[in-house]
């Protein structure tokens, strides 16, 4: 032990000026992550602000029970299942092939153009973007008169249910594209040039290329974003949802997170939201166990 603690003053002595730019971070997580874990009690409370934690009495699972028995259990819980699936499939391909798209782009000048231009929606506030959305999709907006000149009718894309995953993906993908590409273009770039010499010697296409050397060169990348994904594959963003739903598309717009938000901010139901948010946790900590697990046995690339 005492070796230990040598060893370890020692490389805080060596690497202090490292640790020091860690402390932020370090804060940030045990203020902002860790700190609030806390407050989880009030889950098996019925939570008073005046008594506060300690003072509010304990009723175990009562509002485990009630969440589970409500008649909104089976549509949020879809609903959050179904758009994280559609996120899984369509969304996270998408910066992966977008990436391997940019790399074939030999004019380096168009290359950044895309580049730029692909980034670009990134930056852009959350409230301009479904903004933008309410323009475009409205029933005399540009898509709209683009259906008519082709023979369709208008579709009230925004207070229409089937509608929803659909244009709240498509935006994803249109939103985040580039930004998801960066770190494929980055391990794109890290991978030797002599393996692609080789590969064309050997009378490979641009395609065999990709296939035999592009792609298992970034899978390890590829797996630990997998990975990261599927931790968080429960956590819909729910911002967006609050800026796109209304009454009208609850039946596939309302998902576990604009769920505790009604109950939590709007109804100040504290102890019950809580316990949504709590079960909503406890599934995606498993999720990230199991994905972290699965690809340890399938390959050697591991987030721990």
């Amino acid at each position: 032990m005492q070796i230990f603690v040598i060893k370890l003053l020692k490389d805080l002595r060596t690497n202090r000026t490292i640790y020091f730019m860690l402390l932020p971070v370090l804060a940030y997580y045990l203020i902002f992550q860790y700190g609030p874990m806390y407050g989880l009690q009030i889950a098996f409370k019925d939570f008073i602000p005046a008594k506060g934690f300690i003072g509010s009495p304990w009723v175990g699972f009562k509002h485990f029970e009630e969440f589970f028995g409500s008649v909104y259990f089976g549509r949020i819980l879809k609903n959050t299942l179904l758009l994280s699936l559609y996120s899984l499939v369509f969304f996270f391909p998408a910066g992966i092939i977008f990436a391997l798209l940019l790399n074939e782009i030999k004019g380096h000048v168009f290359r950044r153009a895309v580049q730029t231009i692909s980034y670009m929606p990134h930056f852009i506030s959350m409230v301009v973007i479904v903004g933008m959305m309410f323009d475009f999709l409205a029933r005399d907006g540009m898509i709209n008169h683009l259906l008519e000149l082709i023979g369709l009718e208008p579709i009230s894309f925004m207070r229409t249910p089937g509608w929803f995953r659909t244009t709240y993906i498509s935006s994803d993908i249109w939103q985040n594209i580039g930004w998801s590409s960066i770190v494929y273009l980055a391990a794109i770039s890290s991978i030797n040039p002599s393996l692609y010499e080789a590969a064309r010697m050997d009378g490979a296409s641009r395609w065999r290329q990709i296939w035999h050397v592009t792609l298992p060169g970034i899978m390890p990348t590829v797996t630990i974003m997998f990975i990261l994904f599927i931790g968080k594959f429960m956590t819909v963003g729910f911002e967006k949802i609050i800026l796109m739903y209304n009454p009208v598309i609850y039946e596939t717009a309302d998902v576990i997170q604009t769920f505790v938000y009604r109950k939590g901010i709007l109804e100040a139901n504290y102890s019950y939201s809580a316990a949504v948010g709590l079960f909503n946790a406890a599934i995606s900590f498993t999720l990230l166990i199991v994905a972290n697990m699965t690809a340890k046995r399938l390959g050697d690339t591991k987030l721990w």
